[in-house]
């Protein structure tokens, strides 16, 4: 059974890996930031915190299931298509809401590395520059001369 100090620092990694990345979210002027992602990191960690194995077998498993479908609903909230343009806009940062949850679900169940490194690596695809996508599709061959259908 973790410790009580255990369980704050749960919850604080939760809401740390979210403010982090809201916060590079709010460097880019995106509708989500900080608070969202904050919010997001510590709810999951709570949802994942609230059945200890030891009690309810299998129960992390199914919370963490149900957190990860039900976040679904606030990323699709975030994209939208303006009507002058057919591209969507908002899907880095659903995926990014996604990935929080997940995040705060590692923390709240005590996985520090996972959670750590994890958010690490979010924090690094988020900081690639768009440029860096635009030179890809630049460079990429068209499908009808990659042998692609």
């Amino acid at each position: 059974m973790p410790t009580e100090l255990e369980l704050l620092l749960r919850l604080v990694a939760g809401l740390v890996a979210g403010v982090v990345i809201g916060w590079q979210r709010t460097l880019r002027h995106k509708n989500a930031g900080i608070r969202t992602f904050g919010l997001v990191g510590l709810g999951t960690a709570v949802a994942a915190m609230l059945f200890d194995e030891a009690t309810y077998p299998g129960s992390a498993s199914r919370v963490v299931q149900g957190v990860l479908t039900g976040i679904g609903f606030l990323g699709a909230g975030l994209i939208v298509r303006r009507q002058d343009e057919t591209i969507p806009h908002g899907l880095t940062t659903a995926a990014a809401v996604w990935v929080t949850a997940a995040l705060g679900c590692a923390a709240g169940l005590g996985h520090w590395l996972v959670a750590s490194a994890a958010t690490i690596m979010v924090l690094g695809l988020l900081a690639l520059d768009h440029s860096i996508e635009h030179w890809a599709r630049d460079h990429a061959k068209p499908p009808s001369e990659s042998g692609d259908v």
